[in-house]
């Protein structure tokens, strides 16, 4: 009978708790795509706890402020985008940017032509224009603005990037911006190409503001180790860094251009870029560095090396245009792999595509959402409700907090938003509901989350 008492008086304790705490339970399941994906988890009596559904976490140990989750715009999805009426336009940017949606915070978009872009183009065109007399951006009035603007019109304060997959093919050795070139394919290391180029970057800033699309930071050149079919550039990083020292920050600086300079994107697919960064002696001309397909060891070997390196995440893991819910299942923990390595965001990759999900060079991905342009029908894929949640409740001006998950079974981020709350994504991948315990030096909270879901645990 006492047995059974103190049991009791431990479940009201632990009731009492959450209660007193105002803890909100949220999730969503990958295998139903739908544009408002998330429900509440109503919560039962809690289950037996195992050591490894243990989550301790120190809110007063504080790390870096969070900059936003989102993905990126391109020319594919603009074209889709403006095959729909302005009421399933609406709708569909609404989902993506509104705060009680997915509220995205951090974009992305291409400086000329990416991989899903139609096909390559610059914004300089007219060979050995020095002086940037013939710069254009007319070409993405036609389908680029227009998806970003509409964006903006749900979501003023969104944060972009910009970077550039090749520059004109004329300031490159092989003259020809795709890749595979028996003649090379890099910049043209002369003082008029890099002022030229230099000159591009400060006029398409300012050729996007005049639309009312603002860029907030640009990284320097996309996988700057890659050399492919479609638009790239070889551009290695102390190259780049100093390109960065002597021709482009002074030019930011000349036309009082606020947006920021980042090197990369890096990744360690197959040279060891990032370490060649952190080797270099003068970053007085870049604010920080741009990284994708990066393994947690190599940034955090960057960050003991350089501390105080400032780092964002530019591109999540294309797939080959499946959009099944097994990939799906992954992204918490690749997402919690960038987060809890330092980094101030997280970038999908192409938000939205059309029913071929495929590029202008013919080769498929993954995306948010597909839009068939022959009749209008909207997909949701399951990697929209994973980026849904997790953009719902990481937001600019979060800090990542300390936790510790013995066994790191469950993939978890924890963050501590201005307010005090204190936010737990975690993904319950298992076949059957867990209850997990976070505790905290004045908190002890049972929560249930069902099976094979995306949960967000809110204690405020």
């Amino acid at each position: 009978m006492m047995r059974i008492l103190i049991t009791c008086l431990i479940w009201l304790g632990v009731v009492a708790t959450v209660q007193a705490q105002k803890v909100g339970v949220y999730a969503v399941k990958l295998n139903e795509g739908k544009a408002n994906p998330l429900f509440e988890v109503k919560q039962s009596t809690p289950g037996k706890v195992g050591w490894r559904n243990r989550v301790y976490i120190n809110p007063e140990v504080e790390f870096q402020t969070m900059e936003g989750i989102g993905g990126a715009f391109n020319e594919i999805g603009g074209e889709a985008l403006a095959a729909l009426s302005p009421e399933k336009k609406d709708e569909l940017m609404t989902n993506l940017f509104a705060s009680d949606e997915a509220g995205f915070t951090f974009c992305r978009t291409a400086i000329g032509a990416s991989d899903f872009g139609i096909d390559a183009y610059s914004y300089s065109e007219k060979a050995e224009d020095y002086k940037m007399k013939h710069f254009s951006i007319d070409r993405d009035k036609k389908y680029v603005l227009p998806y970003l603007q509409a964006a903006f019109k749900v979501n003023p304060d969104l944060t972009l990037f910009g970077s550039p997959w090749s520059p004109p093919g004329w300031m490159k050795v092989s003259g020809k911006m795709e890749g595979l070139q028996p003649e090379g394919n890099r910049l043209r290391t002369t003082p008029e190409i890099y002022k030229a180029y230099a000159k591009y970057f400060v006029k398409y800033v300012q050729a996007y503001a005049k639309e009312g699309v603002r860029v907030d930071r640009i990284c320097i050149q996309n996988e700057n180790d890659a050399d492919t079919k479609y638009p790239s550039c070889q551009f290695p990083a102390k190259e780049m860094v100093a390109f960065a020292n002597e021709y482009l920050a002074p030019a930011f600086k000349a036309n009082n251009l606020k947006t920021g300079i980042y090197a990369g994107t890096f990744r360690a697919a197959n040279q060891m870029d990032l370490m060649d960064y952190i080797q270099c002696k003068d970053f007085s001309g870049v604010d920080g560095v741009g990284l994708q397909y990066t393994e947690p060891k190599i940034i955090n070997d960057a960050r003991s090396a350089i501390p105080g390196l400032k780092l964002f995440h530019t591109e999540g893991h294309c797939y080959n245009g499946k959009n099944s819910v097994e990939q799906a299942e992954h992204r918490l923990e690749e997402v919690a792999g960038y987060i809890n390595s330092g980094s101030t965001t997280f970038t999908y990759w192409n938000m939205i595509l059309n029913e071929t999900t495929k590029s202008g060079w013919d080769w498929t991905q993954n995306s948010l959402i597909n839009i068939d342009r022959s009749n209008g029908t909207v997909t949701y894929n399951p990697d929209y409700n994973a980026m849904y949640i997790i953009s719902r409740f990481i937001k600019p001006g979060d800090v990542r907090v300390a936790s510790v998950n013995r066994g790191n079974l469950y993939p978890i981020i924890t963050v501590k938003s201005p307010n005090g709350e204190v936010k737990i994504l975690v993904h319950n991948h298992d076949e059957k509901e867990q209850t997990f315990q976070f505790v905290m030096a004045d908190k002890d909270v049972k929560v249930k989350l069902p099976a094979k879901t995306f949960g967000a645990i809110v204690i405020k």
